[in-house]
């Protein structure tokens, strides 16, 4: 007489569904405890760096001051002590939210990365716009033409924007548009008379665009925006040259995968098949991609905002580094390092939600 077999345990079901969702939450602790120790060596890096020319007071006033005077300055700052005492209060300093304070200005690092770090963002946001605009677009382009004639022009335009250096192309931007055609400001984020409107009506966040569109006055936007063009395009075509290259290859390979094929041989069109099919997974290659990308801009930021005279983070980085005030440049550093760790993690987080198999 034949038995009847035992019902299915539903546990392991449910057990495997949970072992799907701790996934998650293991990969993304991971990433976010890996954030400290990697701030913690940039930071480290920095430190070792700026005192191998010196203790800071004698780099940014030597010369200026006599040599009592200059060896208050050394005690007070505590630059006599040893190198492990001194790494010790700097790192402790970091944790608690205290960058230091710069020598030539006597103002909190905080308080810098405040006053001008409103200008690096919004020029960085411009950027990644003018990136993604050309970029994504044309490299889709030259996925969908393969090996023909616009595909090869697409590819050495990427390479040529890529290895352009920033500040080249910005001065090339500034002698064709503000100087020959005479079509777009030369310099600066705004002109004097928006900038006080700005600040009388405007909401005082220090990110123009924000603030001009507060004010209600469609002349004080456009201002603000034709200033950031030449900037935000200098800046953004090094990750448009990426991004271009990058959609390229990973479009490619992804029409090339056995299910886009069996698409096709049910008679799904090319365009159908680039839209629907291939575009999502090689979207995550591309989400990685950004996170390096931010740290590229805030490199780049210093180049272009000293060509531009764009009054951020990397033009008073270079006025700090003219005047041998170390102690600005590394708290500006360890801040920047910061913001390039949170930013991996956000987007490591991005991608694992768009492509599941990242967190196994």
């Amino acid at each position: 007489m034949a038995t009847a077999e035992p019902a299915a345990d539903p546990a392991p079901a449910a057990g495997a569904s949970r072992h799907r969702g701790g996934g998650l939450g293991r990969y993304l602790l991971v990433r976010f405890l890996l954030i400290f120790p990697t701030v913690l060596i940039l930071v480290t890096v920095v430190f070792v760096l700026m005192r191998s020319t010196g203790d800071p007071i004698t780099a940014a006033l030597g010369g200026r001051l006599g040599p009592e005077q200059l060896k208050e300055r050394i005690h007070a700052a505590g630059y006599d002590k040893p190198i492990l005492v001194q790494y010790w209060h700097y790192v402790s300093g970091i944790a608690h939210g205290d960058f230091g304070t710069t020598i030539t200005d006597h103002r909190p690092v905080t308080q810098v990365l405040t006053t001008f770090g409103s200008a690096t963002l919004e020029l960085a946001v411009y950027a990644l716009v003018v990136a993604f605009l050309i970029g994504i677009p044309l490299g889709r382009i030259a996925a969908a033409r393969r090996d023909k004639g616009p595909d090869a022009v697409l590819r050495v335009s990427a390479i040529l924007a890529y290895a352009t250096p920033v500040f080249f192309a910005g001065m090339v931007l500034k002698l064709v548009f503000a100087v020959w055609l005479n079509v777009l400001p030369v310099a600066g984020r705004a002109t004097t008379r928006s900038i006080l409107t700005m600040k009388t009506q405007g909401a005082g966040t220090g990110v123009y665009l924000i603030d001009a569109i507060s004010t209600g006055d469609p002349a004080v936007v456009g201002d603000v925006l034709q200033h950031a063009v030449l900037p935000a395009v200098a800046l953004g075509l090094l990750t448009a040259g990426v991004f271009l290259r990058l959609v390229r290859t990973n479009v490619i390979g992804t029409l090339q995968t056995g299910y886009v094929e069996a698409a096709r041989s049910r008679g799904v069109s090319e365009r159908r098949l680039l839209r629907t099919h291939a575009w999502r997974p090689a979207l995550v290659p591309i989400i990685t991609v950004i996170g390096l990308q931010v740290a590229m801009l805030l490199g780049g930021a210093v180049l272009t905002e000293t060509t531009f005279e764009w009054k951020g983070l990397g033009f008073q980085l270079v006025q700090y580094l003219l005047a041998r005030d170390f102690v600005a440049v590394q708290g500006m550093v360890a801040l920047l390092a910061v913001i390039v760790a949170v930013t991996n993690f956000v987007v490591d987080v991005i991608a694992a939600l768009v492509d599941p198999r990242i967190r196994y």
